[in-house]
C-alpha cells in the first residue's frame, strides 16, 4: 500500500509541469454564505495553462444561485500549486453580474487540495470568498467547492 501511495504521489508531481493544460468542472458555495446568509449552490467551469512548473494561469465562468438571486461570474485566475503535496493556492479578480442590475468587482483568493484518482484525474476542493471592492457588504461571499480536474500534457 505504501508503495502504491508513492507511485501515485510521484505520477501526481508531473502534472503540475511547464505545459500542462487543466480543465475543472466544479460545484460552488455548498451552502455556505458570508454575509448574505441564504442556501448557495453554484456551478462553474474553469481552463487552466501552467507556464512553470507548479504555476498556472487561467480563467473561469460561473452560475449562481443564492436566496432566489441568479448571479454569473468571469474570473481570471493564478494559481500555484505545490508539487511536494499538492496543496494549491489561487487569486483572481472576478466580475460578477447578481441579480437584474447588481455588479461587483471582486478579488478571489482560495484555498485547495489535489486528490489524484488517476494519473491525469483529480478531485480538487477548495475553500474561497470573493471580497466585493465596490459594495463590500452586498457582494461578499466566502464558500466551499469540489470540483473534477482534468490534467493533460
Amino acid at each position: 500500500m505504501i508503495l502504491l501511495m508513492a507511485a501515485i504521489t510521484i505520477g501526481a508531481k508531473a502534472q503540475f509541469e511547464k505545459g500542462t493544460h487543466f480543465v475543472n468542472a466544479s460545484l460552488t458555495g455548498l451552502g455556505i454564505g458570508f454575509t448574505k446568509g441564504n442556501f448557495t449552490l453554484g456551478v462553474s467551469g474553469e481552463y487552466g495553462y501552467f507556464v512553470d512548473n507548479g504555476l498556472m494561469i487561467g480563467g473561469s465562468l460561473g452560475y449562481t444561485h443564492q436566496g432566489g438571486l441568479n448571479s454569473f461570474h468571469v474570473k481570471p485566475t493564478v494559481r500555484y500549486s505545490f508539487q511536494e503535496n499538492g496543496l494549491n493556492l489561487g487569486c483572481g479578480v472576478q466580475f460578477e453580474h447578481a441579480g437584474t442590475s447588481a455588479n461587483y468587482i471582486q478579488l478571489s483568493p482560495q484555498v485547495g487540495y489535489t486528490f489524484y484518482l488517476s494519473n491525469k484525474v483529480s478531485i480538487e476542493p477548495a475553500i474561497y470568498a470573493d471580497f466585493a471592492l465596490n459594495d463590500f457588504k452586498n457582494g461578499t461571499n466566502a464558500g466551499l467547492k469540489i470540483g473534477i480536474g482534468l490534467y493533460r500534457k
